[in-house]
């Protein structure tokens, strides 16, 4: 909404309403004000004509600029003669503005001394005689009042449209929000968002389709359909222009009442513009780290008597690669071995630091890895000697086939989880050791246990079960359910079920899962 907008909207408002910046400065006045004051107009500062302390106002315009809602407050102001004059407020943020600096909106009511509603009375009839005085007949009267009302819906549709916007990360969520609200708040039958996919997302892969990121609330400008409904008569096209880009068009079917108003339709497609400007770098900054990060990781070896599957997914919050890994490494007739880390941050040194940490794990493995303690000193003394100042989480587990020992060790990671064909399950949480990197020379030692038939065992990174303000049990507690769930499947679909154990949730952190099930004969017993 532009200044001039707010202008004509308040213009008719019965009572004071300002709107000033943080440093006190009035940027628009309605006359209702200037009416109660002569100096509070534009132009002025509410510094200059307050008889409080300038630390009172002071405090009231940050809890407003602070505030998504109106808060109350009270104010004493001096007109011209010097006499005060009390007013009790409301005053919010304009989120709508878009100037270089945050702004209030602020709603005044004049009071006195003896009762605040009887004065209040006396400038609602004043207010009335006066409109009645400029307006020549009852119905022009009405007729301002019902766009005064209209013009406050529409403002608040428009705060609804703005917020929802603004909280939209992914071109799904601002999809979803111009489904949910754009035609309330426009006052239409309905919209549909065009899009241009390639200009939003370029293509990173044969045959990709941008439309299996989002529902089906847009038409793609750039893959046209056979089956696509030509334009109905009537209906509005306004472009979608952001940073000099056209990113698409908004149609909008008209009720039969009338066309939305001009300025307020430009306003509203320019912020779904924005939105979806900023949602589509989103998504190519998101896919690109993605291809990135997968590119990275291991490709793993075949072997023969182990099922094994792997899952990888970013992080909600994150559009840049990570440290995590897995691998696996066909050792010997008897063993087998299993890696899983995390390299502590985000960020291209992280996914380098993964990627050599990778190369090293694989030669330090060929030379110890039937050594298990060995094989995390090393890695710790590496990444020490060569990327001083990195840390990683990691466990390393060393399988034995003739008697399914399972020997492993962890360096500050989550426990890796044995799940048992009757989808019961039990974490290995074995000896505490600290994660690699930080501390020279420290000295880890590992644990053993027997796996059963059937068994098997699911490693992952702390993206999988951590959550904001969650204890750590809870989401180790949900893998326990989720094996549970889980009974009959085969490793490829388990490991799936396991990365979307949450649909919906929200994940900060990446998670990257393997998941093995060996096939041996039955060992003599059951577990050390």
């Amino acid at each position: 909404m532009s200044l001039g907008l707010f202008e004509a909207v308040i213009r008719t408002l019965p009572h004071p309403v300002l709107l000033c910046t943080a440093d006190g400065a009035i940027l628009a006045a309605n006359p209702a004000a200037t009416a109660s004051i002569p100096q509070l107009c534009a132009g002025a500062s509410l510094y200059a004509l307050t008889q409080d302390d300038a630390s009172v106002l002071g405090t009231h315009l940050r809890n407003w600029l602070r505030s998504g809602s109106p808060l109350p407050g009270a104010l004493v102001l001096k007109d011209g003669d010097g006499h005060q004059v009390r007013f009790r407020c409301h005053g919010v943020r304009a989120t709508w503005w878009q100037g270089p600096q945050a702004v209030v909106q602020l709603n005044l009511h004049r009071l006195d001394q003896s009762d605040r509603f009887a004065v209040l009375s006396r400038q609602v009839s004043s207010l009335n005689r006066e409109i009645a005085i400029r307006r020549t007949a009852e119905a022009q009267r009405e007729e301002l009042l019902l766009a005064e009302q209209a013009a406050r819906a529409r403002l608040q549709h428009l705060y609804e449209l703005t917020g929802a916007l603004a909280s939209s990360a992914t071109l799904a969520q601002v999809v979803e929000a111009v489904a949910a609200t754009a035609a309330r708040v426009l006052d239409v039958d309905g919209v549909t968002l065009e899009l241009h996919s390639r200009r939003l997302v370029p293509t990173l892969e044969p045959g990709e389709d941008l439309r299996d990121l989002t529902e089906t609330h847009w038409k793609d400008l750039d893959q046209p359909r056979d089956d696509a409904l030509p334009t109905a008569p009537g209906v509005l096209r306004v472009a979608l222009e952001a940073d000099g880009v056209v990113v698409g068009a908004l149609s909008v079917s008209p009720r039969t009442e009338g066309v939305p108003d001009p300025e307020h339709l430009t306003a509203v497609a320019q912020q779904i513009a924005q939105a979806v400007r900023r949602a589509g770098l989103y998504e190519h900054e998101h896919r690109v780290a993605e291809r990135l990060q997968l590119s990275l990781l291991p490709q793993l070896p075949d072997i023969a008597d182990l099922e094994t599957a792997v899952c990888y997914a970013p992080g909600s919050d994150l559009v840049m690669v990570g440290g995590d890994w897995y691998d696996v490494y066909d050792l010997d007739d008897d063993h087998i071995g299993l890696s899983i880390g995390d390299v502590a941050g985000h960020g291209l040194p992280q996914a380098a630091v993964m990627a050599q940490v990778i190369a090293a794990l694989r030669g330090i493995v060929l030379r110890l890895g039937t050594r298990p303690e060995a094989v995390l000193d090393e890695l710790n003394r590496y990444l020490h000697l060569y990327h001083h100042g990195q840390m990683a989480t990691a466990a390393y587990l060393l399988y034995h086939r003739p008697t399914r020992t399972l020997t492993y060790v962890k360096a500050g990671h989550p426990p890796p989880l044995v799940i048992h064909p009757d989808g019961s399950s039990r974490y290995l949480q074995g000896l505490i050791s600290p994660p690699v990197g930080p501390v020279p020379g420290t000295r880890y030692r590992q644990s053993r246990t027997i796996l059963g038939e059937g068994d098997a065992v699911l490693l992952y990174t702390d993206g999988l079960i951590e959550r904001r303000r969650e204890p750590l049990d809870t989401g180790l507690q949900r893998l326990t359910e989720t094996a549970r769930l889980g009974t009959g499947l085969n490793v490829p679909d388990l490991c799936r079920l396991f990365l979307n154990h949450q649909p919906g949730a929200h994940y900060p952190d990446d998670r990257a899962l393997l998941l093995v099930r060996p096939h041996t004969q039955p060992a003599p017993s059951q577990q050390t």
